[in-house]
């Protein structure tokens, strides 16, 4: 018996040698990411049990090859909107905290009196132009303590102060109240939102974004201030 050499002509077996042979070439961490790792043990797999009589032809190899930078394309692109992420967060941090120290509106009915200190103060929203408002100051229990009447007004939000002075004429003691607001126009209800007034006491950020520290009054997303006094 004579024995004879073959050559493998088999492009797609050159193609799994070069593979298996890189595989075992230690990779730099930053050029082949883990999700690269796995697709290649994948094609690689798929190369050795492949059907002899019927290869892989070479525009299925190259669309699989390709695929690889793919997803190293979309790796890179995900790193770089991460930092930029973390960039824009990093700077609304330190914008916010230039507002240390001020007044706010914010979504509320709670108003606080300190004759001393002067009038209390508090606001509402207007979703649209009305004849008329009023304000109804109510103490701890409930009970009307003072009522503020208002002529028309537009949309928008709009302020009020308490003197802290009673419907009968006395002088309220000082302490915390809640108020509501009542809006017509003409014969019908108009919609408003009572807004509370508070100070910025200190900015909070974390991965929901920033958010502002309004002492008693709670912590508020910058996006809930309805204004900056």
């Amino acid at each position: 018996m004579t024995a004879t050499n073959t050559v493998d002509t088999n492009p797609a077996s050159s193609v799994y040698a070069a593979l298996n042979s890189t595989t075992k070439t230690k990779t730099n961490a930053n050029s082949m990411t883990e999700a690269e790792d796995r697709f290649l043990k994948l094609l690689v797999t798929q190369l050795k049990n492949q059907d002899p009589l019927n290869p892989m032809d070479n525009a299925q190899m190259t669309s699989q090859m390709a695929q690889i930078s793919t997803v190293n394309g979309i790796e890179k692109l995900n790193t770089t909107l991460q930092a930029l992420m973390n960039s824009n967060s990093q700077s609304q941090t330190m914008q916010a905290a230039s507002l240390v120290g001020k007044g706010v509106l914010v979504p509320g009915a709670n108003l606080n009196l300190k004759v001393s200190e002067g009038p209390a103060i508090a606001g509402f929203e207007l979703a649209g132009p009305v004849d008329g408002a009023s304000v109804t100051i109510n103490d701890s229990n409930g009970i009307a303590v003072r009522t503020i009447t208002l002529g028309g007004m537009a949309a928008g939000t709009h302020l009020f102060q308490w003197d802290g002075n009673a419907n009968s004429g006395a002088v309220a003691a000082d302490g915390p109240y809640t108020f509501s607001v009542a809006a017509k126009l003409g014969s019908d209800k108009a919609d408003s939102t009572a807004l509370q007034f508070g100070t910025i006491n200190s900015v909070l950020s974390s991965s929901q974004g920033v958010s502002l520290n309004v002492g008693s009054l709670g912590i508020f997303k910058v996006s809930d201030v309805k204004e900056f006094l």
